[in-house]
């Protein structure tokens, strides 16, 4: 790993990493923020999974979580949403496909598939990556959580690796992108037209289909403007109430889509993912 920064805060540091990534085939950038008690025992991680457009700066920017993180002694992990670099294919024109739109997956077509496996990187590369680093965290306690794209990919990943995350949560997730007009066709460019290959990050299929977590919680803006057409949190409530996974829908009454929403709540689910990682 290469450091790009390290600024101290609420007495712990934030850091700003690049690596050359195997799985995504180029230089990949990541943030980590380490909390005053790495300095004495290992910490508990929490990976942060952001939404479309995004990269790992937005939720450092905007997100507010270093405070709560320093109290409670939990390292945060920011990922970037996407594979970067000029040969890496994508749409410029378009914000709902290609870098900045990586949807936590794995690729497998042509020419997508050689750098767009988001889903090997969180899973494998970086964990192991930062796991052999200098860097004092616990990657036997490990929760996930994320906004909009990175909620569904956050939900998708904990419910094929339950005993890998202790907790899962969400703001404003994608709750069913094989059918939501902003996730399908993104889904079919990059794992082809037979949609049987969709199911494995779609969180209310996975579910269909014998997944399972412990709980999910999940925080929805009433004011939120892709609400009815790309986020549809009814449709994963109702998976979950199928499948008796129990799950905490909070419809924030006047809240958007924004990091305003997000900020306002993001104590909230650090504290909730602390409970379960401190079990």
């Amino acid at each position: 790993m290469k450091q790009i920064s390290a600024s101290k805060s609420f007495g712990g540091t934030q850091y700003v990493f690049s690596h050359v990534s195997e799985a995504c085939r180029g230089d990949m950038t990541f943030a980590v923020f380490m909390p005053p008690q790495a300095k004495t025992a290992k910490v508990p991680v929490l990976w942060y999974l952001s939404g479309l457009t995004c990269t790992h700066q937005n939720v450092m920017d905007k997100g507010e979580y270093r405070q709560i993180a320093s109290e409670l002694g939990i390292a945060f992990i920011c990922p970037d949403t996407s594979p970067r670099g000029e040969d890496v294919p994508d749409e410029p024109d378009n914000w709902q496909f290609g870098k900045g739109a990586g949807f936590y997956l794995d690729a497998t077509q042509d020419p997508f598939s050689a750098h767009y496996n988001m889903q090997t990187y969180l899973l494998e590369e970086l964990p192991r990556l930062l796991d052999d680093s200098d860097l004092a965290l616990d990657f036997g306690r490990q929760s996930i959580f994320g906004h909009s794209m990175g909620g569904h990919g956050a939900i998708t990943l904990a419910l094929k690796n339950p005993e890998g995350f202790a907790s899962v949560s969400a703001f404003a997730p994608i709750a069913q992108p094989s059918t939501a007009d902003w996730s399908r066709p993104a889904l079919e460019k990059y794992l082809g037209t037979d949609q049987a290959a969709w199911r494995a990050y779609d969180s209310t299929l996975l579910i269909e289909d014998g997944f399972r977590v412990r709980e999910i919680l999940v925080d929805q803006g009433t004011a939120d403007p892709f609400l009815q057409t790309g986020l549809r949190p009814h449709l994963l409530q109702a998976a979950c109430q199928k499948a008796s996974i129990p799950l905490t829908l909070n419809m924030r009454e006047g809240y958007d889509h924004s990091y305003l929403f997000i900020s306002t709540f993001m104590a909230d689910h650090i504290r909730w993912h602390a409970d379960r990682l401190h079990d």
